[in-house]
């Protein structure tokens, strides 16, 4: 995997996501309630802060979890809510040790099918069915990884520019358009809870 990646919109941050499966999975778990460039910068300043070149799942999973909440808590920290986030990523790595002998590559590595690629990612801690469509539709369009069928599999991350998420992101341009998309989805949603009918007030029973 040796690719170029435009997701943290930091050279040496996507410098590492291009190259380490690894660092794009952590990247991945850690795209949430944050801007996407935050939380794709994350493994990068994760791997220099335990001074290495790229992050090991090995090293991660035995990691001190106190220690490593303090390291992600730094600042500038690696999340709005490091402490919980350090122990997603351990149990992401501690997983990844344990089924794939710390290899994130062989996450996907050889996999046939889109469906069969997809219930491994499910089976990712941290990582939901939208979140695994997400990086499935990374994987094949950024990262070359493309089993048959792995843009159904992907639902609507997977159409072709579709710019719904960090899998269309090539450029600042793509990344003003995946960041316009998520805001009308948010807009949309808020409309649609202020247009729900109040709950009637609750009768005592007496």
């Amino acid at each position: 995997m040796d690719v170029t990646l435009h997701l943290a919109q930091d050279p040496e941050a996507d410098e590492l996501l291009g190259r380490s499966p690894l660092a794009a999975l952590v990247g991945m778990l850690l795209d949430q309630q944050v801007p996407m460039e935050w939380a794709f910068k994350g493994p990068s300043t994760i791997t220099r802060r335990m001074d290495a070149e790229d992050l090991d799942a090995h090293d991660i999973a035995a990691y001190d979890p106190e220690e490593f909440a303090a390291l992600l808590s730094a600042k500038p920290a690696v999340h709005r809510y490091p402490g919980s986030m350090a122990g997603r990523v351990q149990e992401l790595c501690r997983y990844l040790a344990d089924t794939y002998d710390g290899d994130a590559e062989a996450v996907w590595r050889g996999v046939a099918t889109g469906p069969e690629l997809l219930r491994r990612l499910q089976e990712l801690p941290g990582f939901g069915r939208q979140k695994a469509q997400i990086f499935l539709a990374l994987l094949g369009k950024q990262l070359g990884v493309r089993p048959e069928g792995w843009r159904e599999a992907a639902g609507e991350y997977g159409e072709p520019g579709s710019f719904r998420s960090v899998a269309d992101i090539t450029g600042p341009e793509s990344l003003t358009k995946v960041r316009a998309h998520k805001q009308e989805l948010k807009a949309a949603a808020k409309a649609a809870k202020a247009a729900r009918p109040p709950k009637p007030p609750r009768m005592d029973a007496g």
